[in-house]
């Protein structure tokens, strides 16, 4: 494609209205004034033919995927050909989607002669967590006589994931770990013996007699005791509520100073930020115990649900896992309608045959949404272990939690936050004696809530 150029536009100011100005204002000097009006013509003609072809040879390519964090500054690793290997200055753009923004809308490139190729690191910030589409790139060249503007649409296949920011949530983490048993400096007491068997060996002065192998202790004719560990491989889930109460935006303040959260050690390419809504701190916070049960060697599985499951990862470890879970993630969005338990129990019932930890992130400050929960988590409560972690509404806090208030419009406010948060007290009660755990926690918190929540259970040995 021609685009006249600016300096087309300025010769043609300065050349052919002032000869048509003469040419209508002197009728004996109109010949001469046509004359150099046409010459101008056929030269800026004969520069558009001698522009034809000047981009061929040449073609961009972008990577197919790029992995980026919201919020932080990545690159997108381009490559130019070029065949001819002649020296060319160009001009170059991005088709880039409002979700990624960049400092430099074009960039000016001078090939040298012989060069085949050249790469570009182009700067991007994403603003938006999800898949993004790269879908064409554009090369711009002046022609010989620097008349026109050649132009030219590259299309190209690459798409930016951009995943929810662990690093500010993996500094807030720390603390958690800082008694992590086995792993870590300082050990944390494990409760009871394990469950496990190990091994057998020989009976020693002060083994319990529940522990003696009475089948192996008849086989080799004295006394064999059975040895057990804590379990290293029990599987964990993160079930994500992406309906329509996680589109709210948290409320990081909602009860008291935000306090320190657990850092954890998250597998190469997980740097992310964003505008933080319910779905963000549940997603980072999904992540975040996916990386904590990396370290405790369990197994780890995400189910993300609204009104039907959305996203399935079955649980396992290692760090390709953890990538595949990200995946599984990292596109997911709030959807308008209230989520379906009972479709949800119906389908871990079928699909988890072996007892499992559970870690429903989800909201149940709605009557009717908790109501359909007790009655959808009877299926699963007793072959799995259910534990509840939600944000904590706003305001929700008892009547006299609350010491900034001053008007008669702040005791009303705080009336109804109380009786919010006697809901959700009544809720753990139930949940409690149907074998649910329930943990009200703030959004600052929330990963925080769920990663302790998660290490009390190894600590206890209850799952």
């Amino acid at each position: 494609m021609l685009v006249p150029s600016a300096k087309l536009l300025r010769l043609t100011a300065l050349v052919v209205l002032p000869l048509a100005t003469v040419a209508g204002i002197l009728p004996a000097g109109a010949p001469l004034a046509v004359g150099l009006i046409v010459a101008f013509g056929l030269l800026v003609t004969f520069d558009a033919i001698r522009s034809t072809g000047l981009l061929d040879g040449f073609s961009v390519t972008l990577p197919e995927t790029i992995r980026l964090s919201n919020g932080r500054a990545g690159v997108i690793a381009v490559q130019l050909g070029n065949e001819t290997e002649r020296g060319t200055r160009l001009r170059m753009g991005l088709g880039l989607p409002a979700e990624l923004t960049t400092p430099n809308e074009t960039a000016e490139l001078q090939l040298p002669d012989g060069a085949s190729f050249a790469a570009i690191d182009w700067p991007i910030t994403p603003q938006s967590r999800g898949r993004h589409r790269i879908g064409a790139a554009y090369l711009e060249v002046l022609s010989p006589f620097g008349l026109w503007e050649v132009r030219r649409r590259f299309a190209t296949r690459c798409e930016a994931r951009v995943y929810p920011d662990l690093l500010g949530e993996r500094q807030a983490v720390a603390t958690v770990f800082l008694n992590r048993g086995a792993n870590g400096a300082h050990a944390q007491r494990q409760l009871g013996r394990g469950r496990e068997f190990e091994k057998l060996r020989e009976y020693l002065p002060g083994d319990a007699v529940d522990d003696i192998h009475w089948k192996a202790t008849a086989k080799r004719s004295h006394p064999v005791t059975k040895v057990f560990q804590i379990e290293r491989t029990q599987e964990v889930y993160v079930l994500v509520d992406a309906s329509r109460l996680s589109a709210r935006e948290s409320d990081v303040t909602a009860h008291g100073p935000a306090a320190p959260l657990p850092s954890v050690e998250i597998p190469a390419g997980t740097e992310t930020a964003s505008a933080e809504t319910t779905l963000e701190r549940c997603l980072k916070a999904a992540l975040l115990l996916g990386a904590a049960a990396e370290r405790q060697g369990d197994l780890f599985g995400v189910i993300a649900f609204d009104d039907q499951v959305r996203r399935f990862v079955r649980a396992r470890n290692g760090r390709a896992h953890f990538a595949a879970c990200r995946d599984g993630l990292h596109a997911l969005q709030a959807r308008p309608v209230s989520p379906d338990f009972e479709e949800l129990c119906s389908f871990v019932r079928l699909r988890l045959r072996r007892r499992a930890l559970l870690i429903v992130l989800t909201s149940l400050d709605d009557p009717v949404l908790s109501e359909n929960f007790v009655r959808g988590v009877k299926l699963i409560a007793r072959q799995h272990l259910v534990l509840v972690v939600q944000p904590r509404p706003r305001g929700a806090r008892p009547l006299f939690g609350n010491p900034a208030v001053e008007t008669i419009d702040d005791v009303y406010a705080e009336f109804s936050g109380h009786l919010r948060w006697q809901n959700l007290r009544n809720l753990e009660q139930t949940l409690r004696r149907g074998g649910v755990g329930f943990k009200l926690a703030d959004h600052g918190q929330l990963a925080a809530e769920a990663i302790r929540q998660y290490l009390d259970v190894k600590r206890r040995q209850i799952l």
